[in-house]
């Protein structure tokens, strides 16, 4: 998952090429907000995302003062990620991704999981994908 993970930020970071690196890797449950809302309601996308960030936070301590707002969006990150270094910032979104997508693998399963993701990052190559890794 945490391959997967990272192939996706690294994604999104070539596609926002003005975006800060510490910052990237948590654009990429943003970007995935829309579909999962459509796809399980506002307040599944956001207990989804609650869930993949305490699951994250037990690995990470500093994603414990991240919060999830009424909109599914994650709140505190300008004030978290200041003191927190580039490798940090990313590892962090690293495991929070990986969480969300292993979540949603586990929910929707592998196919519906592909499926949303080619649908946010349509160009990205998911062929070779392994989620067991």
């Amino acid at each position: 998952m945490r391959n997967f993970a990272a192939r996706l930020i690294n994604h999104e970071a070539g596609l926002r090429s003005s975006a800060q690196g510490t910052t990237v890797a948590f654009t990429v449950p943003d970007r995935m907000r829309t579909h999962l809302t459509m796809l399980m309601g506002n307040e599944g996308h956001r207990a989804l995302l609650m869930r993949a960030l305490a699951l994250a936070a037990s690995e990470v301590r500093w994603l414990r003062e991240i919060g999830v707002g009424i909109d599914g969006s994650l709140e505190g990150l300008d004030t978290i990620l200041a003191p927190v270094t580039p490798d940090e910032a990313l590892n962090g979104g690293t495991v929070l991704v990986a969480h969300l997508i292993g979540l949603l693998v586990a929910f929707i399963g592998e196919r519906l999981t592909l499926q949303i993701v080619r649908e946010v990052w349509p160009k990205m190559p998911t062929k070779d994908l392994n989620f067991k890794i």
